[in-house]
Formats: structure tokens, C-alpha cells, sequence
């Protein structure tokens, strides 16, 4: 049992030393505002909240971006760090969860539109209610500033609600399609990988007991 706990730690902190270093490459998408741009650092959080379970994905999610915010420094008071781990927390979560019910293609495919779903939807609960108001605050500005910030990307965007309804929604959704369209196919070719490493650790564990 020692040893399968110890295995599951070092894959959690390799897989957030991986996200974590995914967050620095980062794509700025047309009609969206300079501040959201598109990185690819869930992918490891996914691949773990699948191999491991639904918290290791979580866990991962909140490891990279505590290196991020430490290490590289946050340019936003740890807010962005903290929307990140919400948003990302919420589509590992979910998929992984309904993955473990029962492990196959299908409920991973499941998983993944499902973990999308609860994603946008807490994506623009938060960001309304929670984090753009906290920004506000933060950075003593007018909501009304940040949505012109975002209005120039988007002329669409003329209140919060409107920022929500075209830039968070349709950002999140974009990012969690290529988020399972990376991990689809990689998680095929790293399953064995950690199925393999935890048989081994079954093993010696009931060796050791003989």
C-alpha cells in the first residue's frame, strides 16, 4: 500500500510539473480579449483524473497553477491562477468521475463532453459573479472598464452578460474540444503505462505478505 502511494504521488507531481510547464505556451485567438488565451495545460490534469481518479485530477489542476503563480509570478494578483484551477477543476472533475464509474471508450468520450458542459457552465457563473467583480476590486477599477478592454477584440461585448455570452462560453467550449481531442489518443498511449506500473506495485505488495 506504501509503495502504490508513493507511485501515485510522483505521477500527480510529474503530471503537474508537466501542466504546469504547458501554461507557458499559450495562443491568442481571434474575437477573443488579449487576457484569455488558449494553453494546453489541462491535458496532464485529464490524463491523471483518468488514470488516477477525479481528486489526483484536481490535485494536478491546483499544483500547476500554484508553480505558475511562484514561479513565473502572477500578473493578476493570483486571479488568473485561481480561475484557471476552478474552470480546469471543473472538467477533470467531472469527467474523471464519470469515468470510474465504469472505464471504457465510451464513458471517457461521456466524460469529456460532459466534463465540457459543467466547464462552460462554471466558467460563466464564476467569472459573472465571482472572479471579474473580485478583479474589479482588486485592480480598483469600473466593471465597465473590463468589458471595454474586451470590447476591442469583440464589439459584441457591451455589458458583463455580453462578455460572458461571447467570450467565456464560446473560449471554454473551443478549449475543452481541444483539450480531449489532444487527450483522447495520448491517454491510449500512457493507460498502459500506468496500468502496467500499478500491477507491478499489487504484486510486490502481496509478495511482501507471503
Amino acid at each position: 500500500m506504501k509503495n502504490q502511494n508513493l507511485n501515485k504521488l510522483v505521477k500527480i507531481s510529474l503530471l503537474g510539473a508537466m501542466a504546469f510547464i504547458l501554461m507557458f505556451f499559450e495562443l491568442r485567438l481571434p474575437l477573443f480579449p488579449d487576457f484569455l488565451k488558449i494553453d494546453i495545460s489541462d491535458v496532464p490534469a485529464l490524463l491523471g483524473a483518468f488514470a488516477l481518479g477525479p481528486v489526483s485530477g484536481v490535485v494536478i489542476e491546483f499544483l500547476k497553477n500554484l508553480l505558475h503563480g511562484f514561479i513565473k509570478g502572477s500578473s493578476t494578483m493570483w486571479v488568473g491562477e485561481l480561475a484557471n484551477f476552478i474552470v480546469g477543476s471543473a472538467y477533470v472533475f467531472t469527467a474523471g468521475a464519470i469515468y470510474k464509474r465504469n472505464k471504457s471508450k465510451k464513458t471517457a468520450i461521456q466524460g469529456m463532453v460532459i466534463g465540457i458542459l459543467a466547464m462552460v457552465i462554471v466558467a460563466s457563473i464564476v467569472n459573472y459573479f465571482v472572479l471579474i467583480p473580485f478583479y474589479a476590486t482588486l485592480y480598483h477599477m469600473d466593471i465597465k472598464g473590463i468589458v471595454a478592454m474586451a470590447a476591442k477584440a469583440n464589439a459584441r461585448i457591451t455589458s458583463l452578460w455580453a462578455y460572458v455570452l461571447w467570450a467565456v462560453i464560446p473560449f471554454n467550449a473551443i478549449k475543452g474540444v481541444v483539450i480531449a481531442a489532444i487527450t483522447a489518443p495520448a491517454y491510449k498511449k500512457v493507460s498502459p503505462i500506468f496500468h502496467r506500473e500499478a500491477l507491478v506495485d499489487t504484486k510486490k505488495e502481496k509478495l511482501n505478505q507471503i
